[in-house]
């Protein structure tokens, strides 16, 4: 499936008018007060935006994937705290749907696409990774779950209505004993929301780290079966996810380079534009050819994914991988272009250049990607 060329050429207009118009008005808004106004929230559910990759049957408007990332490449040179709303809520049901019941389908995923519930992927500890060695546990007790342990970095965990959350059988081992569960964030015993909102960039987004005791959580919260954890977690949401942070990165990168552009036409200095010096037009060549590769990666990954091709996720993590080492690169030549007066907050390169750098550990950090790479390079899977 795909959107016509004419009605898809329309949307991006859009997207891109809005952005640059009552996108920018919000962005200053959530620097200056540190949070996402509720009105912004019911804007991007009114536009659709929060609903754009989900099926029409689950209420989405059924844009495929590759199409789908182009819109957030244009979203991505908003405001991150934008981005992330977009991006999270056009994912999460990637990772519910194939293992959801009827229930959970009506009452839960279908009220995230229309962005009535707000659903936070809840992985990441402290004392582990994101994958297998996770630490906290659930011990089943009849019709009940007693969950215990600790999540840290969890995007909108404060504000949610449900996490996502994995957590592994109590004294269990291998990927059996995984389970993923929508956990309601309902005041339930035993569980402590704890506001960890204070970051260097992406402003307004609500962090959480949440501590579990005894915590009770009925059996019916399992997202399908004990032993498909794994699944839910790493294919049915990383692995679109890190190509989604990638396109973002391309999207961030532009909107740099786009201030950089407008800053050497505008500023002089001993008698000329600082676009008519060689370091300059220099930095601009070297990031434009280094979008442009990265978004080339990009669109090949995603392909892979919608083909559900052998090699998609190698792909995706060399895509995440090349294009948040780019975004680096890219706002940093950006920042030196404007000088010194690209280091104040007046500026908007500023809020670019603090953005950026979340997105080289959002979805595993790039030492986790290289590992993942370099195992498929080792074995003999890699392609090209």
């Amino acid at each position: 499936m795909s959107v016509n060329d004419e009605s898809f050429s329309q949307l991006k207009s859009e997207i891109d008018a809005w952005v640059r118009g009552p996108g920018e008005e919000y962005a200053n808004t959530i620097e200056r007060t540190g949070s996402i106004p509720g009105a912004l929230f019911g804007e991007l559910k009114s536009r659709g935006y929060l609903s754009l990759a989900a099926p029409e049957h689950l209420g989405g408007r059924g844009i495929p994937f590759t199409q789908y990332l182009e819109l957030m490449e244009i979203i991505s040179r908003s405001h991150a705290s934008i981005r992330m709303l977009v991006h999270v809520i056009n994912g999460t049901w990637r990772a519910m749907e194939p293992f959801a019941n009827d229930e959970q389908r009506e009452n839960i995923i279908k009220p995230s696409v229309a962005g009535d519930t707000l659903v936070a992927f809840t992985l990441t500890e402290a004392t582990a990774g994101t994958g297998a060695d996770i630490r906290t546990t659930v011990r089943r007790e009849g019709d009940t779950y007693y969950l215990n342990g600790e999540k840290h970095l969890i995007t909108f965990g404060v504000k949610c209505d449900y996490w996502l959350l994995a957590a592994r059988i109590e004294g269990s081992t291998g990927k059996d004993g995984f389970v993923a569960l929508l956990v309601p964030n309902s005041g339930l015993p035993g569980a402590e929301v704890i506001d960890d909102s204070e970051t260097m960039g992406v402003r307004g987004t609500d962090h959480a780290i949440l501590r579990f005791t005894d915590t009770p959580v009925p059996v019916s919260a399992l997202l399908g079966a004990e032993g498909d954890g794994l699944a839910v977690m790493l294919g049915g949401f990383l692995l679109p996810s890190r190509v989604s942070v990638a396109m973002s990165a391309v999207g961030l990168a532009e909107r740099a380079q786009e201030l950089a552009v407008e800053y050497a036409n505008r500023r002089e200095t001993f008698g000329k534009h600082l676009a008519e010096r060689q370091a300059i037009q220099f930095y601009l060549a070297e990031n434009y050819a280094d979008i442009a590769a990265a978004r080339a990666l990009v669109i090949e990954a995603a392909r892979a994914y919608e083909n559900d091709a052998p090699n998609a996720g190698l792909l995706s993590s060399a895509s995440k991988m090349v294009a948040v080492d780019m975004l680096a690169r890219v706002t940093d030549k950006a920042l030196q272009v404007h000088g010194g007066s690209g280091y104040w907050k007046r500026n908007a390169i500023e809020r670019v250049y603090r953005d950026a750098r979340a997105q080289r550990f959002e979805e595993g950090t790039n030492e986790i990607q290289k590992l993942i790479v370099a195992r498929a390079v080792l074995d003999g899977t890699a392609t090209y």
